[in-house]
């Protein structure tokens, strides 16, 4: 995954030179949480994610630095590793590019180390082994500015001497000290006669007697943090913790239903008025239709939930940055233990709710295989960001807001975090069904480092949600636009006297009705029927097909969809749909990262058809309780 408007492969194809010069290749390697990925986006200007939790790089990215004599250095973001002797997938992954073995990239030239200079004791048993392979390299201990804060120091000229090899002290995310680094990169600054021993590659004991003894002679370690000590003395209470857990997360959706409401309305206000512009601009009556019915009617209802999703994603990214996440995952660890699972698997099913896709690739932290493969499968139950449209409007058009806790939480947030919870609920059984039977293991010890408490910065947070825009954006242009599109054809089609027929009598409403007896007891009717079939491509894309059905009838006008979904549905028929999106598996995507990351079509194949399962039975279910309760 490659920032900007470059892509890995062309990156490393230029970096091996073909039909030119070859360019200096440096590898960034560091323990999690070191700020690898802080000082790749500072050397390369690349919007990558950054987060103030270990797992976050899971697979290398590529960028470029431009120095000053004009030449370019193609730069390579490693996962954070705690040894070269690989434990997990993403620490396969580093060990392989640096020893020159991995498939299709060349080996680097040089190496940037990057260390906590808050942790140098610990962080220097992952410097010793990759100084040992004799690559030029370059420590950086980076977080230099807390160090100074917390009473710590460090002498770098004489780490220097006992490393054979340059030292900076800096902060990434200030930008502070990084002129050394650019001076290695061009050139301007050699490593001196190395002085780690090669034996020190392989063994880990042995490498923590030798960083403890140079921690010993160029270190002083901060002071601790008070105000660390404090806030965990709270987050981590056995009984206060996880309620303040509970907490945050119901402020969260509140404030998703009511903050971002303005914004919507503002959105699909723009949404219609440009719609209406583009009805009168456009003179043939099918090209009309085609934008006003099918472009603006189908992408448009989802582009209005936008502000739900990145205030959604702001509030992950401070949950992220401030180092909270890795003490929610603390707490989790008890709670998970009881199903066979491991805090490391915390977070990885933390990152399902924006996305299953990265989420899933970031299980490669879990050294267990079994473990691994099961947090791959319930990772799709976590309610993901492309869920949010889809609850949205169905609890906006059949739950009426009303104060339940005064102005802490409305019905509807209530609705919103329920479904949340379902998800969850789901996710938590089928693991320990896994764990209890096909994936059976021994529990591994949870080992999981907690930085201390910093303040998220707003140009960390704003990139990350100008590149969820993006994505976002992406996804409606292509996917979106693509089945918005298909659909709009196949509701116009086939033409009677050159006038397109009722949308029941069309192409998409055949087809509709032919799923319709399958689907009818869950309360659906063909429309909904249509939805689910194109919402395989990916889930947020049955509210455009529905904006697109129903503005065939509407006129196109966004704000009548509402209203139609209330007219064609049942309480109790809303109420099975959301369910079963709930547990549905309705994304391309997922299934096939699930394929490349276990390897076999056995797992992604035996998970579509339990979570398809799973969504009819409980969607069966909710909607005779539905009938029985409303009638």
């Amino acid at each position: 995954m490659i920032g900007a408007c470059q892509c890995e492969s062309c990156a490393l194809a230029t970096a091996r030179g073909a039909g030119r010069s070859k360019p200096t290749v440096v590898a960034i390697v560091g323990p999690p949480n070191s700020g690898k990925s802080t000082l790749f986006n500072r050397l390369t200007g690349l919007r990558q994610k950054v987060a103030n939790y270990p797992g976050v790089t899971i697979e290398q990215r590529v960028g470029r630095a431009r120095m000053a004599r004009g030449h370019e250095v193609t730069l390579i973001d490693l996962p954070g590793i705690y040894s070269l002797t690989p434990c997990s997938e993403d620490e396969q992954i580093a060990h392989d590019v640096l020893t020159g073995r991995m498939p299709g990239v060349p080996k680097p030239d040089a190496v940037i180390i990057v260390l906590d200079a808050n942790m140098l004791s610990r962080h220097l048993t992952v410097a010793a082994p990759v100084l040992a392979l004799g690559l030029p390299s370059m420590v950086v201990l980076n977080m230099g500015d807390e160090l100074r804060e917390r009473g710590g120091h460090v002498d770098t000229e004489a780490l220097s001497e006992h490393l054979g090899a340059p030292v900076a002290l800096i902060s990434a995310a200030r930008g502070e000290g990084l002129g050394p680094i650019f001076e290695f990169l061009d050139g301007k600054l050699r490593a001196v006669t190395p002085r780690i021993d090669r034996a020190l590659l392989n063994d880990i004991p042995r490498c923590r007697l030798w960083a403890l003894h140079v921690g010993a002679q160029t270190w002083r370690p901060p002071g601790p943090s008070r105000t660390t000590q404090r806030l965990d003395a709270v987050f981590l209470h056995p009984v206060a913790g996880p309620l303040i857990f509970l907490a945050v997360v119901v402020a969260v959706f509140q404030t998703i239903f009511l903050g971002a409401r303005p914004l919507m309305d503002a959105l699909q206000s723009l949404i219609q008025a440009s719609g209406q512009w583009v009805g009168r601009v456009a003179q043939n009556e099918t090209l009309r239709s085609l934008l006003v019915d099918g472009v603006w009617a189908g992408v448009g209802s989802v582009v209005v939930f936008l502000p739900q999703i990145l205030l959604l994603f702001l509030f992950i990214g401070i949950l992220e940055d401030s180092g909270y996440l890795a003490r929610a995952a603390l707490i989790a660890d008890r709670t998970m233990a009881r199903v066979g699972l491991q805090g490391k698997s915390f977070i990885p099913l933390v990152s399902a709710y924006a996305c299953a896709v990265p989420a899933i690739m970031a299980t490669r932290t879990i050294e267990n295989r079994r473990d691994r493969i099961a947090t791959i499968l319930i990772a799709p139950l976590m309610t993901c960001s492309a869920r949010l449209p889809v609850y949205t409007l169905i609890i906006a058009a059949f739950v009426p807001e009303k104060p339940l806790l005064g102005p802490l939480l409305g019905t509807r947030a209530a609705a919103l975090l329920g479904l949340y919870v379902l998800g969850f609920l789901a996710a938590i059984a089928t693991a320990g069904l896994l764990k209890s039977g096909i994936l059976r293991s021994e529990r591994t010890p949870f080992v999981l480092e907690l930085p201390p408490y910093r303040r998220p910065t707003l140009r960390s947070l704003g990139l990350r949600l100008l590149d969820r825009t993006r994505i976002f954006l992406t996804r409606v242009g292509t996917i979106i636009l693509a089945v918005t599109l298909v659909l709009w054809g196949l509701a116009n089609l086939p033409r009677e006297d050159g006038q397109a027929p009722p949308i029941e009598y069309s192409y998409a409403g055949r087809l509709g009705h032919a799923i319709e007896p399958f689907i009818e007891p869950l309360g659906f009717n063909w429309k909904i029927g249509v939805g689910l079939i194109t919402s395989l491509a990916a889930r947020e894309v049955i509210v455009s097909t529905l904006g697109t059905i129903y503005g065939l009838e509407a006129e196109g006008d966004p704000a009548a969809l509402q209203e139609s979904v209330r007219r064609d549905l049942t309480p109790a028929g809303a109420l099975a749909l959301l369910v079963f999106f709930a547990f549905a598996l309705q994304c391309i995507s997922t299934i096939a990262v699930v394929r490349r990351e276990t390897g076999s079509w056995k797992w992604p194949a035996l998970q579509f058809l339990y979570m398809g399962t799973l969504a009819y039975a409980g969607a069966w279910a909710a909607y005779r309780l539905g009938s029985a309760l409303w009638g």
